[in-house]
């Protein structure tokens, strides 16, 4: 069942994540002697620099979940559990103790210092925030991606699932005529055991269920 679900879980919250990392978690209120009072939007994104970073990595986390063996997916579970906490520990500061106008200051500021910033939300270094406004659904998303992040993980932990057998390149003649003439006890009017035997270049009826 871990298997299946933690994958699935690392992928609604790689969604859930981004979505949130594109939505308004702050508004800061800018003071500036030139421009006059401003009111700037600050996306996820902006404000936890870390989000995308994660969001790849639970996306990295759903793929070698479903490709990794059974020691993996146990590994795979616990990185994800991990980063699922991290995930969910920026928000839940913001949502708890509400942001700090300083950072959002220094946050602005800097961008305006780097002219290749995604989301270049910038003010002049003249400018001040005098205060911040917390927007409640973008954290809140981000915690509940968190969460099933470190739920998925923790299940993919605990339940990794079992491994198939390991096919052998070289199996003999005979391996295959007993796996074949088993199928054909339990199947005798199988026309794919039939096929496979074909395949197999060997003759269905000279299996022992046959004679």
């Amino acid at each position: 069942m871990g298997r299946r679900i933690g994958p699935l879980l690392f992928a609604i919250a790689a969604i859930v994540l981004w979505l949130s990392s594109r939505a308004t978690w702050v508004t800061a209120h800018v003071e500036d002697e030139l421009s006059g009072a401003q009111t700037l939007p600050l996306i996820g994104s902006f404000w936890s620099l870390e989000l995308m970073g994660l969001t790849l990595l639970l996306l990295a986390g759903v793929l070698a979940g479903l490709a990794l063996r059974r020691i993996g997916r146990r590994i795979v579970g616990i990185i994800a559990a991990l980063a699922g906490a991290a995930v969910a520990w920026g928000p839940l500061q913001l949502l708890t103790r509400g942001a700090d106008p300083q950072r959002a200051q220094n946050l602005l500021q800097a961008s305006e210092a780097n002219q290749n910033a995604v989301d270049n939300v910038t003010i002049s270094s003249w400018a001040q925030v005098v205060s911040v406004d917390v927007a409640q659904l973008g954290p809140i998303c981000a915690v509940a991606a968190g969460a099933a992040a470190v739920f998925g993980g923790v299940i993919l932990a605990m339940q990794p699932g079992g491994d198939k057998p390991r096919s052998h390149k070289y199996e003999t003649s005979a391996a295959r005529e007993e796996a074949l003439a088993e199928d054909l006890r339990n199947s005798p009017d199988s026309g794919r055991v039939m096929w496979d035997a074909l395949d197999a270049d060997i003759d269905p009826t000279d299996l022992p269920h046959q004679k």
